[in-house]
């Protein structure tokens, strides 16, 4: 092959993948392509892929003309020509290659990129989701069934994504059942009368928001530090203060985040 490196059979994903194989073997770079000797290298490797594959994709014997065309504009005089010459026309004839293998490089990369993060992923193992014990009890108020608290729930994510503006900045929340079930505590005991639950969240509350404040009454609806009441199915969620004492301990360090 005078002197050409050897390039063994393998499978590539297309001609494109080839070509940039030959342009790495040959240490090129991609902006100055010696098309003499891809198209040789290109055309031998072809040419071997029959020898063993009968079935060789159309593409690669389109990429093979094209190749041979690019090398026969090379290889032609300039003519000298006072004749504008036209401006759509690149002067490189190698210029429209060069422009699909650097957009193929950069989604090759991406590609590879988010294999990487799959492979990360994968090492990572998440808890299925746990039955709610049958010894849990809910302190709410005669007639209310869990069916109507995620009701209530759904009614109030749908209000937070309404709330939503078109465009926002994206930043990571902090929000821990045990933080807001401590600020649920301090609301609360500030009044005697029953609280509806849109009040213990913000103006305008992100869903991170609105799910943490709910898993932190129910908590404390286990706990029997609050109590839950619904007048009718549709009808906003109350939660009341159990102003126990004695019985009943406020504390929240022990809950669950």
């Amino acid at each position: 092959m005078n002197g050409q490196p050897l390039i063994q059979v393998s499978d590539f994903e297309g001609p494109l993948d080839l070509l940039l194989h030959l342009i790495k073997t040959n240490e090129m770079d991609i902006y100055d392509i010696r098309i003499s000797t891809i198209t040789s290298q290109y055309l031998t490797y072809l040419h071997q892929m029959q020898l063993v594959r009968l079935d060789v994709a159309g593409e690669y014997f389109v990429m093979a003309a094209n190749l041979m065309a690019i090398k026969a504009k090379l290889l032609l005089p300039k003519p000298q020509s006072v004749v504008p010459v036209d401006e759509d026309e690149p002067a490189d004839p190698r210029e429209e290659l060069v422009n699909q293998l650097l957009e193929y490089q950069r989604y090759k990369q991406a590609a590879q990129a988010l294999k990487q993060r799959a492979l990360e992923r994968q090492q990572h193992f998440t808890r299925p989701a746990m039955a709610v014990p049958e010894s849990v009890e809910l302190t709410v108020a005669p007639g209310i069934k869990p069916v109507d608290l995620q009701t209530a729930l759904v009614r109030l994510m749908q209000r937070a994504t309404l709330a939503k503006p078109v465009t926002q900045s994206v930043h990571q929340e902090h929000f821990t059942i045990k933080r807001q079930m401590t600020t649920i505590l301090q609301r609360l005991k500030g009044t005697t009368a029953p609280v509806a639950f849109e009040q213990l969240l913000v103006t305008h509350p992100v869903m991170e928001e609105v799910v943490t404040t709910f898993l932190a009454v129910l908590e404390l609806a286990r706990q029997r530090q609050v109590q839950l009441q619904q007048a009718g199915r549709l009808a906003p969620l109350q939660v009341n203060f159990l102003q126990m004492e004695g019985r009943f301990s406020t504390d929240v360090t022990s809950s669950t985040d």
